[in-house]
């Protein structure tokens, strides 16, 4: 899904769960790894890249909403400002599972899901212009650094490579910068309510906006197909079973552990799609990959460290 779901919702303190809480992030990355490459076999047998992310949402929402029925308690589905911020969050991660799989159909599962963990740079450029956040060298650097990575990964420096299209790596992109709206649509919805309230909303959200861009046709279909095997394991894992474990490990996982961890993703969508797709990556696309990786997930950590220093200089 990417490189930083929503932050932790309670502060996070060393004691005998945390090994347990790190657990379900590199689970829930995992889980969400392999539902890149599930949507990759989905849309070679002729699936939308728009009925995959509705599918996907729509059991998501089956299983929040089983979520918000265990445990109903501070909801805030009175208040108005969860339901304006949940459904922003909704649209970014609308976004982000069509433009993934777009991005997937257009190019390949590794270029997709690499370009989607750059979610943190679009995090900071919108932060920048809001004046959130102070933009740095060191930040500057960093982004210029993923913007290389970026290069080298898609190899748009050489005209007459083939196999990753303009519309893949523009996909890619924008399912990074649909999810950092996510983040902050979650970000602002999660005073107000409970996260499985606020994901109910963001589902729903997913579902009827999804909708009206998916085919009809396909969308019955589904249910009738040898495939549909295939679209409850990627609802399951990559919406359902996978928020909720990410949600719940991140309330005893340190930011800065929950970035390292989220590595997971792209690798293992990278992995899938090179043993599972026959996907091929030469020499300077796997450098820009890497460079990728360890520049985003440094820059996850040292900001997460300074909000943790900061919060401690409040107190």
């Amino acid at each position: 899904m990417g490189s930083q779901p929503a932050p932790p919702l309670n502060s996070t303190q060393p004691d005998r769960t945390t090994g347990l809480s790190t657990a379900f992030v590199a689970l829930a990355a995992l889980c969400w790894g392999i539902s890149g490459g599930i949507g990759g076999i989905l849309m070679a047998d002729g699936w939308s890249a728009f009925v995959v992310a509705s599918y996907r949402g729509a059991i998501g929402l089956l299983f929040v909403l089983g979520w918000l029925a265990l445990r109903p308690r501070g909801s805030g589905l009175t208040s108005g400002r969860l339901w304006f911020w949940s459904v922003v969050a909704g649209l970014g991660v609308a976004g982000n599972f069509s433009f993934y799989f777009v991005s997937i159909g257009e190019g390949s599962v590794a270029v997709a899901a690499t370009l989607m963990y750059c979610a943190p740079v679009f995090v900071y450029l919108v932060s920048f212009a809001l004046k959130l956040e102070q933009a740095t060298p060191l930040k500057w650097a960093a982004i210029a650094m993923v913007m290389v990575g970026i290069v080298l990964l898609t190899g748009i420096y050489d005209i007459g490579a083939g196999g990753i299209t303009p519309v893949g790596v523009g996909a890619g992109l924008l399912a990074g910068l649909s999810y950092a709206l996510f983040i902050f649509g979650f970000k602002y919805a999660a005073p107000h309510g409970s996260p499985q309230a606020i994901l109910v909303i963001a589902f729903a959200a997913l579902c009827i906006i999804l909708i009206g861009f998916a085919d009809t046709g396909q969308v019955v279909a589904v249910l009738s197909t040898p495939d549909w095997p295939l679209f409850v394991v990627l609802g399951v894992l990559g919406a359902g079973l996978s928020f909720i474990l990410y949600i719940i490990g991140l309330n005893h996982t340190a930011p800065a552990v929950a970035s390292i961890v989220a590595m997971v993703e792209p690798v293992t969508a990278s992995l899938f799609g090179v043993v599972v797709l026959a996907e091929n990556l030469v020499g300077m696309q796997i450098a820009g990959m890497v460079l990728i990786l360890v520049t985003v997930t440094a820059l996850s950590v040292y900001s997460s460290r300074r909000q943790a220093a900061d919060d401690r200089h409040v107190r």
